[in-house]
């Protein structure tokens, strides 16, 4: 998927997401590991809301994504603001760097956008390759709770004055996995425009996650609530895992 027309309309959709917040806990987590805010690799940076954040906390920023849509808006954020963060077009499975990086995050639903837990792994060996002796590895997943109880086979609706969005689902019990499909109406002269986008998102259970890490050379070495500080339940939605070197 080329994140094509839901690039231009992701901001829109996501403005419940707190950004600021979302990066004062990454922060927050990264100096109690008693790490440095030296240098800070994005995987899947989307529109790089959250980079915008961390940079403004005095991180130096790598942002990594495969489409150049998403690339394409947050370059016009970025600039716009005058801010020092690198956009590179690349894919999460397979990125090279010429530098090794004190912390690698990727973030809201990054890694459960890929085609299954060896692309997840490969992910993970990267980050080992390019993360410094001691540098930790902050990412989340959506659980599979969320996938069976909350997208489902639900459908939601946002409502805008830019943009009508219907958002429907079909769940996959076998792969805990989701078929999303994104139909946006685009208002014009002649009333409004229909654009669909469709994409599928994959849930693991967490000890799959956790021996994927492993695998690769990488530990979990604490799991959150999302970005609380509460221990994950079975009713969490999104896990927000902290790893580092073995």
């Amino acid at each position: 998927m080329s994140y094509g027309i839901f690039s231009s309309y992701y901001d829109l959709f996501t403005q419940n997401v707190d950004y600021k917040a979302y990066a004062d806990r990454i922060d927050g987590i990264i100096k109690s590991l008693g790490l440095k805010q030296g240098s800070l690799v994005d995987l899947g940076c989307g529109t790089a809301s959250l980079d915008v954040e961390l940079c403004h906390l005095g991180y130096d920023i790598t942002a990594i994504d495969l489409s150049c849509d998403m690339l394409t808006a947050a370059a016009q954020k970025v600039y716009s603001q005058n801010l020092n963060i690198r956009l590179v077009n690349q894919d999460m499975t397979s990125f090279a760097l010429p530098f090794k990086a004190e912390a690698f995050i990727s973030t809201l639903d990054g890694l459960n956008h890929l085609d299954g837990i060896e692309s997840v792994k490969k992910v993970f060996a990267g980050v080992k390759k390019y993360l410094k002796p001691k540098g930790v590895f902050i990412f989340d997943m959506n659980t599979e709770y969320k996938h069976r109880y909350v997208l489902a086979d639900n459908s939601f609706i946002f409502d805008s004055d830019e943009a009508y969005l219907g958002w429907q689902n079909e769940y996959h019990p076998e792969d805990s996995s989701v078929d999303i499909t994104l139909d946006f109406f685009l208002p014009d002269e002649d009333g409004y425009q229909r654009i669909t986008e469709e994409f599928r998102e994959r849930a693991y259970p967490v000890d799959t996650v956790l021996s994927a890490l492993k695998e690769c050379g990488l530990k979990a070495v604490a799991m959150y609530a999302g970005t609380d500080d509460k221990e994950p339940s079975d009713t969490t939605q999104r896990i927000l895992f902290v790893a580092r070197h073995i």
